[in-house]
């Protein structure tokens, strides 16, 4: 890390959006993971029959995007950001007893998508969560995080995973 400052606050201390308005507009792009772990047996039910409220992935993918469209009304610092593209994508892990959310974000901006990507990732995850807890309540939201990063003028940023 090159600047340690958190760049939300002023010298006062007092919260602040970011100005951007002298950077430079570069494309942007962020990728981040999270998923959703079911017990065994609720992760059997959920991969052989569903659930009452419809197939998982397709709607968890439309929250998905949802959420990331709305990342700006959510997180009350985030720049509103012209997003030129976006993927949300929705993978069992048989293994894990699990579903795995990416989401990609793109845009050509004064400012980075890190943030919509990991609100669309929470989002899909949470939309999981909402559709499948009448079968498993104990269901596990975890390992959110950003995975890639590129553009602007701090870098690029892989996590290697």
């Amino acid at each position: 890390m090159t600047d340690a400052r958190l760049t939300h606050f002023d010298e006062t201390g007092r919260s602040r959006m970011v100005d951007v308005s002298s950077k430079d507009e570069t494309v942007r792009r962020a990728v981040a993971r999270g998923r959703v772990v079911f017990s065994p047996d609720a992760y059997r039910t959920v991969r052989a029959h569903g659930v009452k409220k419809g197939d998982i992935g397709p709607v968890a993918e439309l929250a998905g995007v949802m959420g990331a469209k709305r990342t700006a009304d959510l997180i009350p610092l985030c720049h509103p950001l012209p997003i030129t593209g976006l993927r949300v994508a929705v993978e069992p892990d048989d293994e894990a007893g699990a579903f795995i959310v990416t989401a990609e974000v793109k845009t050509a901006g004064k400012t980075g998508v890190e943030m919509e990507a990991l609100t669309a990732v929470m989002t899909a995850c949470l939309t999981i969560y909402d559709m499948a807890k009448a079968v498993d309540k104990s269901m596990i939201i975890d390992d959110v995080k950003l995975l890639e990063k590129s553009g602007g003028a701090s870098g690029d940023f892989s996590r290697g995973e």
